[in-house]
C-alpha cells in the first residue's frame, strides 16, 4: 500500500511541477548563468512550496487553505508584480558583468531558494490542483492514516524534485555549448518570457476572478 502511495505521489508531484511556467524558466536561467547547483537549489525552493501546499491539501488544513484561496487575488497580483520586476532585471542586466560577478562573489544559494519558494507560493491555485487530484483519485479518504498521508505528500515533494533535476540536468548539459553572446540573447528572451508570464498571471486573475 505504501509503495503504491509513493508511486502515485511522485506522479502527482511531477505532474504539478512539470508545466513550463515562470519558475521553470527562472530555474533554466539560473542554471545557465550561475551553474548546476544554483539551478537545483532554485528548483528545490519551488518543490518545497509544492510540499507546503500538498501538506495543506493532504491533511485538510482548511483554515490555511481557505485563507489562501479567498485571498488569491491579492497574492497572485503581488506575485505577478514581483515577476515583472525580476523579468525586467534579467532582460536588462549586463550578461558579462553578471557572469564575472557570480565568479567573484560565488552563488547566493539561499537567495535562489527563497526567491523560487515565495514566487511559487504566490500561486494558490496549486493547492486547488492538489485538492482536485487527491479527491479525484480518492488516494486520500476519511480512513487514511496520518502515516499514509505523510508518505503521499513526501512523495509529491520527491516527484517535484525529480522534475527539477531532469530540467536542470538537460539545461546544464547544453550549457557547455553556449557562448557569452548566446547567453546575452538567452537572458533577453528569458526576461521577456517571465514578464509575459507575469502579465498572464495578472490578467487571469481579472478574467477568472473578476472583482
Amino acid at each position: 500500500m505504501e509503495f503504491d502511495l509513493i508511486i502515485k505521489g511522485i506522479i502527482f508531484g511531477f505532474a504539478v511541477a512539470a508545466p513550463v511556467g515562470p519558475i521553470a524558466v527562472l530555474c533554466m536561467q539560473k542554471t545557465l548563468n550561475k551553474g548546476f547547483i544554483s539551478g537545483i537549489v532554485s528548483g528545490l525552493g519551488s518543490a518545497f512550496s509544492d510540499l507546503f501546499y500538498a501538506i495543506i491539501a493532504g491533511f485538510s488544513l482548511t483554515f490555511i487553505s481557505d485563507f489562501l484561496v479567498h485571498n488569491q487575488f491579492s497574492i497572485r497580483i503581488g506575485g505577478g508584480i514581483i515577476l515583472i520586476f525580476m523579468g525586467l532585471k534579467i532582460a536588462f542586466t549586463d550578461t558579462g558583468k553578471q557572469v564575472r560577478k557570480h565568479r567573484r562573489e560565488g552563488n547566493k544559494l539561499f537567495t535562489d531558494f527563497v526567491t523560487t519558494f515565495f514566487l511559487t507560493i504566490t500561486n494558490p491555485s496549486t493547492i486547488i490542483a492538489f485538492i482536485a487530484i487527491f479527491s479525484g483519485t480518492q488516494v486520500i479518504h476519511p480512513d487514511s492514516s496520518n502515516l499514509s498521508i505523510s508518505i503521499l505528500v513526501f512523495s509529491v515533494f520527491l516527484g517535484a524534485v525529480i522534475w527539477y533535476f531532469i530540467l536542470v540536468g538537460i539545461i546544464y548539459f547544453f550549457k557547455k555549448k553556449i557562448r557569452l553572446k548566446h547567453l546575452w540573447w538567452i537572458n533577453k528572451i528569458t526576461g521577456v518570457l517571465i514578464v509575459l508570464f507575469a502579465f498572464f498571471v495578472i490578467a487571469s486573475v481579472f478574467i477568472f476572478n473578476p472583482i
